[in-house]
């Protein structure tokens, strides 16, 4: 195996999903420190911590997270294909970052670091905290499973919870009562007709009813249900949320959650490009340089059973990497 795949399959043999870091961690401190790499490990929680790898800076970084989604699914080979937990999202991309930096430092380039963070796949604490480290780099290239293509730009997210409060009763004299799903079920089927913005890169504001909860019992009359929706931006979350408070009206209660903003992303010529639906860890980075997103891999197998990477596409990132660097520096 190359370089790079023999690297990846050791990093996925590790389980690192969020919250349990630590090992995986440690073996990418081990490794960038044994060829001579600074490393500074910036303890984010209990346990848990970014590894930040310098020579001298001032130039690029390339970033990724150590973390995965449950469950832990060890490495397996098969053909062209690299399965596990992490192939794509990210363990092989970090893989081809060390590689990647490591032949351009052994070729004399030295203004390059690389930032790996924990806590992506939930809440991104990491990224929150390595943004208060005194970065130097004028640029952040970030990995994310885009198919080699450069990302133009990712959408945003917005969380909402729908609620609605009604009165309980018990289900034999429900007309004492009032339901608190009905409405919310004859409520939902409206957002299809909601005018949400519309961007010439990022295309179009979407959602998704991810949960619905309600009720206690078969026979009690529901007081109070609930609809957890994400909402995909694809740019200033002011017009959403106005559409959805004029949606909801006095039906229902709002309660606004976690905010992502929309970006657009810096390009260099000699790449396919294409927009992503999804977000990153960019936006939580502002001090990190302006922004590229690159990764090989398809985001359409991530956080799935057959979750797995091209070995030939890996090798060639790590060449699409040190182009994007070296470009960026030219």
């Amino acid at each position: 195996m190359s370089d790079v795949v023999t690297l990846a399959t050791e990093l996925l043999s590790v389980e690192s999903t969020t919250g349990r870091e630590r090992d995986a961690v440690e073996f990418v401190s081990r490794w960038l420190i044994a060829r001579g790499w600074n490393v500074t490990l910036q303890e984010v929680e209990s346990g848990r911590s970014n590894v930040w790898a310098t020579r001298r800076g001032g130039g690029v970084t390339l970033s990724t997270h150590l973390d995965t989604v449950p469950p832990f699914v060890p490495p397996r080979l098969d053909g062209d294909r690299l399965y596990g937990r992490g192939a794509c999202d990210a363990k092989g991309i970090a893989a081809a970052m060390m590689i990647a930096a490591q032949n351009l430092s052994v070729a004399g380039e030295d203004r390059i670091d690389l930032l790996f963070v924990v806590g992506e796949e939930k809440g991104s604490p990491g990224a929150r905290a390595a943004n208060r480290l005194p970065a130097t780099s004028r640029f952040l290239v970030n990995g994310e499973p885009t198919e080699s293509k450069l990302a133009s730009g990712g959408k945003g997210a917005q969380r909402v919870i729908v609620r609605v409060r009604g009165r309980e009763a018990h289900s034999a004299y429900a007309h004492l009562g009032r339901s608190a799903l009905e409405p919310l079920l004859e409520m939902l089927p409206e957002l299809r007709r909601l005018p949400l913005p519309v961007d010439p890169v990022l295309g179009t504001t979407t959602y998704n009813i991810g949960v619905l909860r309600a009720g206690t019992e078969a026979n009690i009359v529901p007081g109070l249900a609930e609809a957890e929706i994400m909402i995909r931006l694809v740019g200033d979350v002011a017009p959403v949320k106005q559409a959805f408070e004029r949606w909801a009206g006095d039906r229902a209660e709002l309660v606004w959650g976690s905010h992502i903003p929309a970006q657009h992303f810096h390009l260099i010529e000699g790449f396919e490009v294409e927009a992503v639906a999804y977000t990153s860890d960019i936006p939580l980075l502002t001090r990190w340089g302006t922004p590229l997103l690159f990764g090989p891999g398809s985001i359409h197998v991530a956080h799935t059973p057959i979750e797995y990477i091209n070995v030939t596409e890996l090798e060639a990132s790590v060449v699409a990497y040190e182009h994007i660097v070296r470009a960026l520096l030219a």
